[in-house]
């Protein structure tokens, strides 16, 4: 991608990031893709209002002192494992982006401005995490800066990245995106990479997609990990060839 392009790019912009899962189908020009978004760098070539759903509504917790233990007493711990089959769910929708909800895997709670938040120590918990990480962004507003206050871990880079959210995004009112599959890229202790496969369009434009949130295990929930080179990262792709289907 030629140095023009990427000034061009609002990948390349932190304010990308505010509204990252959403605004990401508006940039999507002839095949422009993200790279680095969250810590900076380099590209690499590759809406209504809101409608929150979801378990019962309550305040989140204050942050435990116990990393081990479910923020909000979710039980089932897993230092290990794998996602080869898709969880059940039961779908509800921010905007127009359907995301999961289980009584086991989370969201544990849902605070009255929509903020959701406690998942299970398990692959399957940190699955739903970034599935809800991809819905979140519609909120928009107080209840998307109050998210990503939460959801955005301690770590190396947290100020850039709370920093690069509070600027404005774009509108999204002609962008359609939702879950159609994963990949668990990685999952040992208190880390996990989870990998969504997307379908959507923007504008009347069709595109497949891959979210790759990198997460860890933090105050008892998942967190983004700002520790990592990449906490995030988006690529259109061909096709969802190997990903587990999963969808509302």
């Amino acid at each position: 991608m030629s140095s023009d392009s990427t000034e061009q790019s609002p990948f390349s912009r932190p304010g990308f990031v505010a509204a990252a899962v959403v605004v990401a189908l508006l940039l999507i020009t002839g095949g422009v893709v993200a790279g680095r978004l969250f810590t900076g760098g380099d590209d690499t070539a590759a809406t209504p209002p809101p409608t929150t759903a979801g378990p019962a509504t309550a305040t989140v917790p204050a942050a435990g002192t116990d990393d081990a233990a479910s923020i909000c007493g979710l039980d089932g711990t897993e230092t290990e494992g794998s996602l080869s089959t898709a969880p059940d769910a039961t779908w509800a929708y921010q905007g127009t982006t359907a995301y999961p909800t289980s009584p086991e895997h989370g969201p544990g709670t849902t605070t009255a401005a929509g903020v959701h938040s406690c998942f299970q120590h398990t692959p399957e918990g940190a699955l739903f995490a970034a599935a809800n990480a991809l819905a979140q962004p519609q909120a928009g507003g107080e209840t998307t800066a109050a998210w990503a206050d939460y959801f955005v871990g301690q770590g190396t880079h947290r100020a850039e990245v709370l920093a690069a959210a509070s600027e404005p995004a774009s509108s999204t009112s002609d962008t359609r995106l939702n879950i159609a599959g994963f990949r668990l890229l990685q999952y040992a202790d208190d880390r996990a990479t989870v990998d969504l496969g997307i379908r959507g369009s923007s504008a009347g434009t069709p595109v497949t997609g891959s979210f790759v949130y990198h997460l860890v295990w933090q105050d008892g929930d998942w967190k983004l990990d700002t520790d990592a080179t990449e906490s995030f990262a988006f690529a259109v792709i061909p096709d969802l060839a190997g990903y587990v289907p999963w969808a509302a």
